[in-house]
């Protein structure tokens, strides 16, 4: 896992073919906006979160988000137990993110 700036995950993101986002937010907090083509699971479903996880492709690189940044900290941390090796977490989050939205 690496923290990344807003700067440096936009401009990693728009560089990288291999790229999913994932939104690791509650669906009351996704309801507010969302980084457009983000994933949403949400990591208080404890092992519901693991098993979502689970399924994804673990060869992708994966730019995780929550609201602050700590969530999503803690995303990239189980995510990397799981076998995912390429995981980014947003500093700041939703909170401090600039760029595009949708709801």
């Amino acid at each position: 896992m690496a923290d990344l700036t807003q700067q440096e995950w936009a401009s990693q993101l728009a560089a990288d073919e291999n790229a999913v986002i994932l939104d690791v937010r509650t669906p009351e907090e996704v309801a507010l906006g969302i980084i457009p083509n983000a994933i949403a699971i949400d990591i208080y479903k404890g092992q519901g979160f693991i098993d979502e996880i689970e399924e994804l492709d673990a060869s992708k690189t994966y730019y995780v988000y929550c609201r602050s940044g700590a969530r999503s900290a803690q995303a990239c941390s189980v995510m990397n137990q799981l076998g995912f090796e390429n995981t980014y977490n947003l500093i700041g989050g939703f909170n401090e993110w600039s760029g595009e939205t949708s709801m």
